[in-house]
């Protein structure tokens, strides 16, 4: 069975729908079934949380250092200062995940309004 075996407005859409739950479901369910009988401590888990920690790094240093659409038309000045200026009001104002988005938000709007 491919993408393109059926001919019809709907099985794009159902392909997509089976294939993306197969993919991602048991790994969840996996998740969920181990994640409960393994102690927080445990190597293996802190292997694991290490792993998704780079991971999200490397996606936000890849946006940052090679962003697409509206992003690219902004310096990498404005884009690292965001960056720099989120992680410092994450770390001052209390270690919120939330304040740190907002704040580096606000500043690469004020820098696209200025036109950095």
């Amino acid at each position: 069975m491919t993408f393109d075996a059926i001919d019809t407005w709907w099985w794009p859409f159902l392909f997509i729908l089976v294939a993306g739950w197969l993919a991602t479901d048991a790994w969840r369910f996996l998740g969920v079934y181990l994640g409960g009988r393994i102690s927080e401590n445990s190597d293996i888990l802190v292997l694991v949380r290490t792993i998704a920690t780079a991971l999200v790094a490397a996606v936000i240093g890849n946006l940052i250092v090679f962003p697409s659409g509206a992003l690219a038309d902004t310096s990498l000045v404005l884009r690292l200062a965001a960056a720099g200026v989120g992680f410092l009001a994450y770390l001052g104002l209390g270690k919120k995940v939330i304040v740190g988005i907002v704040v580096a938000e606000l500043l690469l709007i004020m820098g696209i309004l200025l036109g950095f």
